[in-house]
């Protein structure tokens, strides 16, 4: 089947890949090589700015600072989730007297960005009598706009899937909303997963917006470390960077290991019980 869909490439095909290849690898090692010249000859791998890192404490304050991302990122997420699949189930509905205000809910949300919206939670909820603290302006930030974000993905999701397989259900006597809930929605959820990943992960490297508005999460600890004896801007940014860096891969990794259970799931047929 390879073979008919795909032409394998010929030798001169062959020829220009792995040229292009080795253009494209020898262009990243050159700059690579530039930027780490240009540390060196700055002083950057000097022991005085990476001295901060050989305290054990500076790395529990780190632990610290992780936990407390990692904490906001997964309440943000989940709400996030829950509210993204009510609008969405709001913006699908028949009835207009609740898709008009769920439309406008989700458009309003999805074009404040999130940082107005914790700045607005935090700072301007005070001057209404209102109070948060950091931690719920974040969170609360967070799970308005990735909400919103997700609701159009999901919606997008079901309305991608051909108009047959509703029809077929509906005609078999199922109503709307168990026609979205045991056929459309897993379906959208599998088809639209790339998607939900990729503003879950945005999710998590928005909690770095915290720190404007004193959340002491990682960047927040970041930016103290580099007021430090040294400036160890760069060096801070490094590890907090890297730190990042695996948190998204861990992320992606867990979700395409969901993926191959949940597809297991939506492969199965429905249950007699559910179909009548």
């Amino acid at each position: 089947m390879k073979q008919v869909l795909y032409d394998p490439p010929g030798p001169k095909a062959m020829f220009r890949h792995r040229w292009l290849g080795a253009l494209v690898l020898a262009l990243l090692f050159a700059f690579l090589a530039f930027v780490g010249v240009c540390f060196f000859h700055s002083g950057q791998f000097n022991s005085s700015r990476w001295y901060v890192f050989g305290f054990s404490a500076v790395w529990v304050q780190i632990a610290v600072a992780l936990g407390r991302t990692l904490e906001a990122f997964a309440l943000a997420g989940v709400l996030s989730m829950a509210l993204g699949l009510a609008l969405a189930l709001g913006r699908l509905s028949e009835h207009p007297w609740l898709r008009v205000p769920v439309t406008v809910i989700t458009e309003g949300f999805r074009a404040v960005p999130v940082l107005v919206c914790m700045m607005l939670l935090y700072y301007g909820l005070p001057v209404v009598g209102g109070r948060v603290e950091p931690y719920t302006a974040v969170v609360l930030g967070l799970m308005v706009y990735n909400g919103a974000v997700l609701a159009e993905v999901l919606r997008a999701g079901v309305l991608a899937l051909p108009r047959g397989q509703s029809e077929a259900a509906c005609a078999m006597g199922l109503s709307r909303s168990r026609v979205l809930r045991l056929i459309l929605l897993p379906q959208a959820i599998r088809s639209m997963l790339p998607a939900i990943v990729a503003q879950l992960v945005v999710t998590l490297k928005d909690t770095a917006l915290g720190y404007i508005i004193t959340f002491p999460e990682l960047l927040y600890f970041a930016k103290q470390l580099g007021s430090q004896q040294g400036r160890p801007i760069l060096q801070s940014a490094f590890v907090i960077g890297s730190l990042y860096i695996v948190m998204c891969l861990v992320l992606s990794g867990l979700v395409r290991y969901l993926e191959g259970g949940f597809s297991v799931e939506v492969q199965r047929p429905l249950l007699d019980g559910d179909a009548s």
